[in-house]
């Protein structure tokens, strides 16, 4: 018993051996792209570090201090708020709505799928480059469209400080909600037809049945798309930095291009370090917050 026991184990660590031996090179590739740049970037925003010179000096928690004296990181964090409360709302209704369009219908289904999931699939660069000119105020596509059908002051969209926060919302929830589209219409194909029949019999209506049975199935689906979108409603940069540079002033200067602003056009590496530890703080209070709200509304059964 004692040598078959000896085999096994001698077999298991074999095992263990050869599969620790598959994922090592993931594990060091992990180690030294992902966790050794997080570390180092924590260091860096304890420090003056400028990127151009290996001469630097530890500051502790200056930069951090700063950060919260600094209007302009003020403006920034306000203006990515509003965004990610635009963006999040508009991309969760609208791809909910498609998804449950989609869902019912029979012909074309793949079509249909196919057209709204192409914006995310796109480069965001061609797609930053190809709405700048729709929203152009000056001889613009839209704004043309919107004199033709009689109204005489279109918004001047990408060079108005009042509207150029809300263009980068629209064209972000354009290339986006295809995808949570998807997302949801996984969820919406996987409710049981037999529960709208047995609630058809009953009396119920569509949209009873939507409210007491289509949304409670799919609200996993709901609180995954929802921790989704509000990660990435504060990850917004390439539409900001090709549409707008940030401007005009400071309208659509969010967290995501102040940190490339102060990283690689300030050279300030340490504050920009600082920003980002911030801005991933947010990220995470927020998303342990919607894990601790979710089991009161989020139906697993």
């Amino acid at each position: 018993m004692s040598g078959l026991g000896l085999r096994i184990n001698k077999r298991k660590l074999k095992q263990n051996l050869i599969g620790w031996g598959f994922i090592l090179p993931s594990l060091l590739a992990f180690g030294l792209f992902m966790f050794l740049p997080i570390l180092l970037g924590f260091w860096y925003s304890l420090t003056d570090y400028t990127g151009l010179s290996a001469d630097y000096h530890f500051v502790g928690f200056d930069n951090y201090v700063k950060m919260f004296q600094d209007r302009y990181f003020k403006v920034s964090v306000k203006n990515n708020c509003i965004y990610a409360v635009w963006f999040s709302v508009l991309t969760m209704l609208l791809s909910l709505m498609l998804a449950s369009l989609l869902n019912k219908l029979l012909r074309f289904r793949k079509f249909f799928r196919i057209s709204f999931f192409m914006p995310y699939i796109s480069s965001m660069v061609s797609v930053a480059v190809i709405w700048k000119m729709i929203l152009n105020p000056q001889g613009g596509p839209l704004n043309s469209v919107l004199s033709g059908i009689g109204i005489d002051n279109p918004p001047q969209w990408l060079a108005s400080t009042t509207w150029a926060l809300y263009a980068i919302v629209i064209v972000s929830v354009w290339k986006n909600c295809g995808y949570y589209m998807m997302i949801f219409l996984a969820g919406l194909q996987n409710v049981p037809e037999s529960l709208y029949e047995a609630a058809a019999l009953d009396g119920a209506g569509k949209i009873q049945q939507y409210l007491r049975i289509t949304l409670p199935l799919i609200s996993p689906t709901i609180f995954l798309n929802l921790v989704l979108v509000t990660i990435n409603s504060f990850q917004v940069f390439d539409l900001v930095s090709v549409m707008t540079d940030g401007g005009p002033g400071m309208s659509t200067n969010v967290l995501a291009y102040r940190i490339y602003y102060e990283g690689f056009k300030r050279m300030n590496m340490g504050y920009a370090s600082a920003i980002a530890y911030f801005l991933f703080a947010v990220i995470l209070v927020i998303t342990l917050v919607q894990f601790a709200v979710q089991k009161h509304w989020v139906n697993y059964d």
